[in-house]
């Protein structure tokens, strides 16, 4: 899949990032398209958004989302607009909802307040460890399913706080991770996870932010793609036939 742009005027876009893509250049990601170069060749009007190819702007990219994240993605085609997003997310005026499938029983709502930081013994990945970053999310269950015996809970998280990993290492720190997550759900889970979920089960649902120019509130959603869908209808179909039956068939 290709990023989709699902909606844009003359001051920003907001994009629909796949699952897969990188969003930013670096020096690991030689050889690999990202979002970033991505933008360069997409199909908008780029008569101001090619002053943002500057160190420091990032080609228009506010934040950002991990690789297996799918969802919205916000692009400033104008620097004014990119300084004003990136101000309006260091004052935590944006408000961001994902939505992700863990496993376990979840509680009604919780809040998690740990400060997160890289693992000494592995800097690819982030634990909750003393001096690492505050950070803060909240979460509210929203459905419950059983399988094969065990329960998967579909939540919605609310990050106050924008740390790399940040939900997927506090669900961990909860003891319920997300599904077929490769770095915090363990191999075993892992490996049991993809036979019916093909990728991490996180998506970037709905952003609210004040438009740039005239400073309303505005509101913009992305639906579950269609791999998380379908793994959401693997886990209804296998609990209505381990309650009905055949009555169901």
């Amino acid at each position: 899949m290709k990023p989709e742009i699902v909606w844009q005027d003359e001051n920003f876009i907001v994009l629909n990032k796949p699952t897969g893509w990188i969003v930013n250049r670096c020096r690991t990601t030689r050889g690999k398209v990202t979002i970033e170069d991505w933008l360069q060749t997409a199909d908008f009007d780029k008569r101001e958004f090619t002053t943002l190819n500057v160190k420091g702007y990032r080609n228009g990219i506010v934040h950002r989302l991990d690789k297996g994240t799918s969802g919205i993605l916000l692009i400033a085609k104008k620097k004014d607009v990119f300084e004003n997003l990136q101000k309006q997310f260091y004052q935590r005026r944006v408000q961001k909802e994902y939505l992700a499938l863990v496993h376990g029983a979840f509680p009604k709502d919780h809040r998690v307040l740990a400060p997160i930081g890289r693992l000494p013994w592995n800097r690819e990945k982030f634990g909750i460890i003393p001096g690492g970053k505050q950070s803060q999310t909240k979460f509210i269950l929203k459905m419950l399913y059983h399988r094969k015996e065990e329960k998967y809970s579909l939540i919605s998280a609310f990050p106050k706080t924008g740390r790399t990993h940040q939900i997927r290492v506090h669900l961990r720190y909860l003891k319920m991770p997300v599904v077929a997550d490769e770095a915090y759900v363990g191999r075993k889970r892992y490996r049991q996870d993809q036979r019916w979920c093909p990728r991490i089960f996180l998506h970037a649902f709905k952003i609210i932010f004040f438009h740039p120019k005239t400073g309303k509130k505005v509101n913009y959603q992305i639906k579950l793609p269609p791999d998380l869908e379908k793994a959401l209808m693997i886990l209804i179909e296998d609990q209505l036939t381990a309650e009905y039956g055949n009555v169901i068939k």
